[in-house]
């Protein structure tokens, strides 16, 4: 009895021993499992291979850049009325291509976007003296001068750059009109000046001001002295840079 007895706890123990075994192979087969698909994982990583919902997860930069962009500008050049010979040192932004014209050229050119010219239904002389006196009546009525055009599905545009000339210390009025005609609200706004010795002047406020729905970049606007506009491609490839673009 004693000698049946033990040969049964001998059996029982053996069975016991199998059984901890089988469950060791088990961890050890589904940690091994585990470390070879993370080991997959990353190797797709730095192969470039990524799964459809870890791409959805991360942020696309690609979706980002592809932002639509409108450069709108308004320039002398493109609203004179050219009568006679015109001084090219005396009015410079006045002959084609205007100062702010070509600066709107190269901001296209890098971003990629829709060019648009801000024209005026009633074009203004191209005699300097008499463009500011014009611009300064228009400045002391705060008029809206009319506009040849709209822009057409201003609703597709996410990012809008504004080019403009400082006239008598601001902004010319029909960028206003502009502004006040196309519906701006909600898009990220950038802003680049040639000027003469007045700089910027009041012309960021105001535009601001005009945009109250819209996140204008305030305090990172190009600007160039007129002299040095023909010459400031590098600077104003660099602004952009730094904008992002």
């Amino acid at each position: 009895m004693k000698k049946q007895t033990t040969l049964l706890l001998a059996l029982l123990l053996a069975l016991s021993l199998t059984a901890c075994n089988s469950n060791n192979e088990t961890t050890v087969s589904s940690s091994g499992t585990l470390q070879n698909r993370q080991s997959a994982i990353s190797e797709s990583v730095v192969s470039g291979e990524v799964s459809s919902s870890e791409e959805e997860s991360a942020p696309s930069r690609e979706s980002e850049q592809q932002s639509r962009v409108l450069v709108a500008y308004f320039s002398w050049a493109d609203n004179a009325v050219i009568e006679g010979e015109v001084d090219a040192v005396a009015s410079p932004s006045v002959v084609a291509p205007g100062n702010v014209q070509q600066l709107a050229g190269w901001v296209q050119e890098q971003t990629g976007g829709d060019l648009f010219s801000i024209q005026v239904t009633e074009p203004y002389p191209s005699d300097w003296d008499e463009c500011l006196a014009r611009a300064n009546e228009e400045r002391s009525e705060n008029a809206r001068p009319a506009l040849t055009e709209t822009v057409e599905a201003m609703s597709d545009y996410d990012v809008v750059f504004l080019g403009y000339p400082n006239w008598w210390y601001g902004s010319p009025m029909a960028l206003l009109s502009f502004i006040e005609q196309n519906d701006l609200s909600g898009k990220q706004i950038y802003l680049f000046c040639s000027h003469g010795t007045g700089g910027l002047a009041k012309s960021v406020d105001e535009i601001a001001s005009a945009l109250p729905e819209s996140a204008v970049l305030s305090e990172n606007v190009f600007d160039v002295y007129e002299e040095d506009a023909a010459s400031s491609e590098n600077d104003i490839l660099n602004w952009l840079k730094g904008v992002g673009y």
